[in-house]
């Protein structure tokens, strides 16, 4: 029997460490804690793929989640590491999918047939999150520095039936790129994500709007006649 999909969209993640190079932030301790997993070590695959599964991250995202008591692998894509995909995602309790590249994110994952893999994983209980890239990625699209200028993808996964915008008060062209979308069409309605805010969806429904940063707003964009409507909406503070 299917399981309901959670998805955890945010734009935050990585604390710095007082005793080492990061640690787990509240958005990600809160993902783990959406697992439900009691009397054993909670098991999380980090997925890097946006960024070209850089190894310079891979020892301390380990570190962080070893303090944690936190089993930790990586599905590496550039130097594939895991000969079986699905039986190394099934076996996780939490996906964390890093940001870099959307558009390089899915390409790659598609030709590895990782798609496919993680909607059954979602299926079976697995929390999939992440952020930036690994947040636009579980929906229909959002803006993207990909490319350079801030453009518009629009064939993401489509777990979840929105859009999506991160880095929504940091880098001023993705908010009206947003909104260009939604108002043309080319996107469905969503959210936009300032630093450190998320989304939570439970069967592709938005279920509690959280942010690890007292500033962190989720904003809904809607389209609006020509145009679009934003709504700041209310966020649990997460410490």
């Amino acid at each position: 029997m299917s399981k309901s999909r959670t998805i955890l969209a945010t734009c935050g993640g990585w604390s710095p460490a007082q005793w080492g190079d990061v640690e787990f932030s509240p958005l990600q301790r809160y993902a783990l804690d959406l697992t439900g997993v009691t009397g054993r070590r909670p098991r999380v695959a980090f997925v890097n793929t946006a960024a070209g599964d850089q190894r310079v991250d891979e020892g301390r995202e380990l570190a962080a989640a070893q303090q944690l008591g936190v089993d930790a692998v990586h599905i590496r894509l550039f130097g594939r590491n895991q000969p079986d995909l699905r039986e190394a995602v099934l076996a996780s309790d939490l996906v964390w999918v890093a940001g870099g590249s959307v558009a390089n994110l899915l390409a790659v994952w598609r030709v590895h047939g990782l798609p496919e893999v993680l909607a059954e994983a979602a299926d079976q209980g697995t929390v999939l999150a992440g952020t930036s890239a690994g947040a636009i990625c579980w929906h229909v699209g959002g803006p993207t520095t990909t490319f350079g200028p801030v453009a518009v993808i629009d064939d993401a996964l489509g777990f979840v039936d929105r859009s999506v915008g991160v880095h929504y008060d940091s880098q001023p062209d993705r908010r009206p790129a947003l909104q260009r979308a939604i108002a043309d069409g080319t996107l469905p309605n969503g959210f936009g994500l300032d630093e450190g805010a998320a989304v939570l969806y439970v069967d592709g429904e938005p279920v509690e709007m959280l942010t690890e940063s007292r500033d962190g707003a989720v904003w809904g964009v809607e389209r609006d006649g020509d145009g679009v409507a934003e709504t700041r909406c209310e966020t649990r503070l997460l410490t």
